[in-house]
């Protein structure tokens, strides 16, 4: 048995004999999305909304296509995406999906209902046992663990911290709680700002464990008392408590890492991964904007195994020709660095080797193309 993992790549070429959206559902077809959805199955859509203001999302019409061929084989599905840990457009069900219908990802267009997969105020999840070494356990967003069927949609990007963000990260950070997230990026509890704070008491009243009282006059954490869940941080209107990121960029993707196999547990045989490689922008789709593409439009990839999915898409982001006048500061050459180009003090390959050292997937996989329709585009 071959110990290459199979990862079917589309092109951006399209035609009158076949458009891009027509090229995508015959490319879930080729990964077996019809051995991985069954009549009736419950089927989440991990996409991310995009932040207001962005624009490198991947465009809900796309996500139609997976929707609808979920559909046709019985499925159930449903868009879902979750809380972020800062304060922002995403940071709690309500903001989070006004976010997303008001970047498109509305039913009339998805054609899928909105849930999202941590609850209101991205406190609903399940900690489940781990087994990467690093941590016990991981919080894992509860409608995640309950959909019968994962699929994670994932723009693969480059990212500050993780130097790329893909499938993983989609799974790791994108599939997490809350408390999943703050304990990925920190090891010690958000502080308050003190010249922000107003005393409101809001605060006080959202913490379940004691560790937030009243000093002169301003709030004030216990670090021994807090369990990092990060309810307080989304309770402050005034952005008062942050967040200290602290978290070495090495132990974050291996902690990522981890939370990306908790995410996927229980769903052996149940799971797709897609990647889009188009507008490769410089950093996370979080931030309120989109900065230039550091190379070409590439294609759409998938695969049953996320960390060779991933490894597939930098290789061939590394393979571009970098795009002159963008954040790609060296690399440009075709086989250069993309990733240490636009994040030179970032190890991007510490997240697949951890992924592939827990058993979460294998890093070495066969590039299968997908076959034009007809004899020319």
């Amino acid at each position: 048995m071959s110990s290459q993992v199979p990862v079917h790549f589309a092109d951006m070429r399209a035609g009158h004999r076949e458009n891009l959206f027509n090229k995508l559902t015959r490319l879930l077809d080729a990964a077996g999305i019809d051995r991985i959805v069954r009549r009736g199955d419950l089927t989440a859509v991990k996409i991310h909304f995009g932040e207001k203001g962005g624009h490198a999302y991947i465009r809900p019409t796309f996500l139609r296509r997976v929707v609808d061929r979920v559909k046709t084989l019985g499925g159930k599905p449903f868009l879902t995406d979750s809380c972020t840990l800062y304060p922002g457009e995403r940071k709690e069900a309500v903001s989070a999906l006004t976010c997303g219908i008001e970047n498109g990802f509305a039913y009339a267009v998805a054609g899928a209902p909105l849930i999202m997969c941590d609850g209101l105020r991205g406190q609903s999840a399940t900690r489940v046992p781990s087994e990467g070494g690093l941590l016990a356990s991981v919080s894992i967003a509860q409608e995640i663990l309950e959909a019968d069927v994962l699929i994670a949609v994932s723009h693969f990007k480059c990212h500050e911290l993780t130097g790329f963000g893909g499938a993983l990260k989609n799974l790791g950070m994108g599939c997490s709680s809350r408390e999943g997230k703050l304990e990925q990026h920190s090891n010690v509890a958000p502080k308050v700002a003190e010249k922000f704070c107003t005393a409101c008491a809001a605060c006080l009243k959202a913490c379940a464990h004691g560790a937030i009282a009243f000093v002169e006059g301003k709030a004030f954490i216990t670090a021994a008392k807090c369990t990092g869940c990060g309810r307080c941080i989304t309770v402050c209107e005034e952005k008062a408590i942050q967040i200290q990121w602290n978290e070495e960029a090495p132990l974050v993707m291996k902690k990522m890492a981890e939370y990306a196999k908790g995410a996927v547990r229980g769903k052996d045989g149940q799971a797709l991964f897609v990647n889009f490689i188009t507008q490769v922008s410089p950093s996370c789709d979080c931030y309120g904007h989109s900065d230039a593409p550091i190379v070409p439009d590439i294609g759409i990839l998938a695969s049953t195994d996320p960390v060779a999915l991933d490894q597939a898409c930098a290789d061939l982001v590394n393979q571009a020709q970098g795009l002159p006048n963008t954040a790609l500061q060296q690399g440009h050459e075709p086989g250069g660095d993309k990733f240490r180009g636009v994040h030179p003090a970032i190890d991007w390959e510490i997240t697949l080797e951890h992924a592939e050292a827990i058993g979460l997937g294998r890093r070495s996989y066969e590039l299968i193309r997908l076959e034009p329709q007809g004899k020319s585009w």
